[in-house]
Formats: structure tokens, sequence, C-alpha cells
């Protein structure tokens, strides 16, 4: 057991983070951990058991201050997003980080970087990865770099994007490098080397790649994953002409990880990833070997949330067939009464309608069932149940406008419905964007519809008095 030494964890409100810290106290370490807000930490058991520090790694007061007597770091964070300036925030950070490490005297720092080949143009994040244990291990600190492919475990966002790619679709068109190469390890093998990393001899100064017991392509990984889970296997259809960005955007769209998110994981896998060495066992000891992917898998679905996605969307589906089926047996655009009215010459033909209601209605299951999805993920039932009514509530007053206008022909009446339509659609996209600024985005053009609507029922209630 190590004793009397301080560790410093970065990006401990993060999964792996997340993972070492408590790791880290049981073998005895006093633990400080970096995070921008303490709230963050709110929910981690742990967090009464160590030492808070706010600041951020971009910040060199921030970071003196954090590595203040420490004796080991463990460097975690890494830019997952798509903006431009990515890589250079990055190893700005490395780079403010290992000079404040070296000016405080730290003993030993690790870092977990990205399993790649030596001889192939990397993806983007996975080239920042490798700039970001380079500038670490000429830090002048001893670095241990470990590099590691896909990490199974419930909360890895590789594997919940393996998860929710196999568990969701029965069939999928996939890129062509699904077939490559990748050596995946499981989460509790990842925090045990990071954990034993901490107390390499002072001599050691170099990259580690890591990985489990097997070796297989994502289109084996994703059949070994129902298999262990007792799903029936997805069929995949591979093809050359998915590019990583359309591909993280597929993504984006069947999974509940962003198209931002899913951009660098998708880039990882362009390449083959299997580990060239295993040196890292001639210091840090692994009780019973690494394990399998199978039990790995069968592990981390013990404590994943059930994914309420497929169900989610049967609901939202149902009441928005329901409504608009119940509006269109209301619709009589063919009515004498109808022919007889006096319409604005800018309506839009009349097999207009059916096309963007049809465009619209898809929209307003699909975006709904996301945002309930979100709900679901954050466990926030009242969040939930507030979106549900308000989702009943539109759809009663889009129903409702057809039965006013073409049953009973009360153009005014309608009208004013259309308006409380529109109030409604807009404070749907309103609540759907707190959760899932995507789902906002996409509801958007029903509200600028039902705004639209509006204007038309006044025009028409005003030229039909």
């Amino acid at each position: 057991m190590t004793s009397n030494r301080t560790a410093l964890v970065t990006g401990a409100s993060g999964y792996i983070g997340g993972q070492v810290v408590p790791r880290l106290l049981d073998e005895g370490w006093t633990v400080r951990v970096l995070t921008r807000h303490h709230s963050s930490l709110d929910s981690k058991p742990w967090v009464d058991r160590v030492e808070v520090a706010e600041g951020d790694v971009s910040s060199a007061d921030d970071m003196r201050r954090a590595l203040e007597g420490v004796d080991a770091a463990w460097y975690l964070v890494h830019s997952m997003d798509d903006k431009p300036d990515f890589a250079e925030r990055d190893g700005e950070a490395a780079t403010i980080f290992s000079e404040a490490a070296k000016a405080s005297g730290v003993s030993r720092i690790v870092y977990l970087g990205g399993l790649h080949p030596d001889d192939e143009v990397l993806s983007p994040h996975l080239a920042s990865r490798v700039e970001v244990g380079r500038i670490l291990l000429d830090s002048g600190v001893p670095t241990a770099v470990l590099q590691a492919a896909v990490v199974l475990g419930d909360g890895s966002a590789s594997f919940d994007m393996l998860r929710y790619l196999t568990t969701r679709l029965p069939a999928m068109v996939a890129p062509k490098w699904l077939d490559n190469k990748i050596q995946p390890i499981a989460i509790d093998d990842v925090v045990t080397l990071l954990v034993g990393a901490g107390t390499l001899p002072p001599e050691v100064n170099r990259t580690f790649d890591i990985g489990g017991p097997e070796v297989l392509t994502y289109r084996e990984m994703i059949g070994r994953f129902s298999d262990a889970t007792g799903k029936r296997r997805p069929v995949v259809v591979t093809v050359p002409v998915l590019t990583p960005r359309l591909a993280s955007h597929w993504v984006g769209l069947v999974t509940p990880i962003s198209a931002g998110l899913a951009k660098p994981l998708v880039g990882s896998l362009v390449h083959e990833v299997v580990a060239k060495e295993n040196d890292l066992l001639d210091h840090v000891d692994v009780p019973g070997g690494f394990i399998d992917f199978d039990t790995a898998v069968r592990s981390a679905m013990r404590t994943a949330k059930p994914d309420t996605a497929m169900r989610n969307l049967a609901l939202t589906s149902a009441v928005t067939v329901a409504s608009a089926v119940v509006g269109s047996l209301a619709t009589q655009p063919d009515s004498r009464w109808y022919r007889s009215l006096d319409l604005p010459e800018w309506q839009p033909p009349t097999l207009a309608f059916p096309v963007v209601w049809t465009a619209l209605y898809a929209d307003i299951a699909a975006s709904s069932a996301t945002v309930l999805n979100a709900y679901d993920k954050a466990g926030d039932t009242a969040g939930r149940n507030a979106y549900l009514k308000a989702f009943g509530t539109n759809l009663a007053l889009n129903t409702a406008w057809s039965v006013v206008f073409w049953r009973s022909r009360k153009p005014w009446v309608a009208a004013a419905e259309a308006a409380l339509l529109t109030a409604s659609s807009a404070d749907l996209a309103r609540r759907a964007g707190t959760v899932s600024k995507g789902a906002g985005i996409a509801l958007s053009p029903y509200a600028v519809w039902c705004g639209f609507a509006t204007a038309l029922s006044t025009a028409i209630a005003r030229r039909n008095r």
C-alpha cells in the first residue's frame, strides 16, 4: 500500500478520472482533484474523502496552486468537441500543466492517450492526443503515457457508442473500416494500470500500449456484444463511401452521443489500433489477468441504465400518428363550403399541405423522443412528465384546429386556435432545447409553420366575414 503520498487527478468529474480517484484512495494515496466547479463532483460517492481544487488546466496560476505538494499527477483531460481550435487548446493546456508540474517538483505524470499506428496520418483528435503525450514526455517530469483503444465500461463514450449501435438497430450500413482490428480493454484493467503507473521508477519516461486479451474488428465486437447480452445480432453491411464526418452524424442520429463527440470516436476507428507491446506488465501487476471482452460487456451492462429510446419513440409516434389521423379525417378540402371561400393568393397549393405536415409530424415524433431520452438519462422524471404534458397539449391543439376549421367551419375561432398552437409549438421547441439543443432546433420549423398557419387562418377569416 502506498502511503504519505499526494496525488492530483485532473478530469475527476469524467468517466476515467472518476474511476481512478477511489482506486487511489483504496491504495492509500491522499487525493486532490481538480475541477472547474465543485458542484460537478456532488454526485461522486468519494467527494468527502478528497481535497477539491477549483481551477482550469489552461490557467498557469490554477495549476501551480493545484500541484503544490503533489507527488504524482494524473492528467486525464482532453477536448472531445468539434471546434476547430481543439488541438491548439489541448496543446497549450498540456504545456501549462507540464511546466507547473516541473516547477512544483512533481515526480510522476500519468496520462491516458489513444492507441494508434505509427505509419499513418492520424485523425485530428487522435493526433492531438499523441501530441499531448509528447508534450508531457518532454516536460522534464518522468511521465507514463498509457495508450488505449476502446474502453469497455458503463459510462465510457466508446462503449456507449458500441452499445447503442448494437441494440437500437436491427441492421446497419456502416463504413468499410468496421473490419479494422481493434484491441479493446475493460475499464477495471485500465484503472489498475493507470493507478499502478503512478509508482513507476523515476527513470521510466515513455509510452505504454495497453489492450485486453482479444483483438477484434468492430463488426466482431457488435456480434459479440449481442451474444453477451442475449440480443439478436444486427445485420451489418459495409460500404466504402461513409466518411468519418458523415459517419459521426449518423452515429449522432441513432445514439444519444452527439455528432461532435462521435467524430473523435469514429475517427479513431479509421485506423487499426492494436497494442505493439505490453511492457507495462513488467512494472504493474494485473491480478487474475486481463478481463475478456464478453465478461467486460456483461459487467458494464449490469450497471447500465435501461435504454428507453425505442419505448419513447413508440410512444411519441403513436400519439403523433393518432393526432395526424384524426386531423386528416376532419379535413375536407373538396367540400362545397371550402371551395366557396375567398382564399388569399399566397396560400400554398392544396397538395403542399400533406407533404409538409407528414414531414413535420415525423419531426415532432422523433425530436420529442430524443427529449424524453435526455430526461430519462438525467433521471429527471418531473421534467419528463412536464414535457409529455406540453407535448400532449400541443397535439390536442393541432388536432382541434382541423375540427374547428373544417367541421365547425368557424374561421375566426380557428385563427385564434392556430395562435394558441403557435405559442404551444414555440414553447415545445423551447422546452426541448433546454435538454437537447438539436431537438430544440429540429422543432423550430414546426413552430414557424404554425405561425404561418395562424397568418393564413387569420387572412381567410378576414376575407370571409
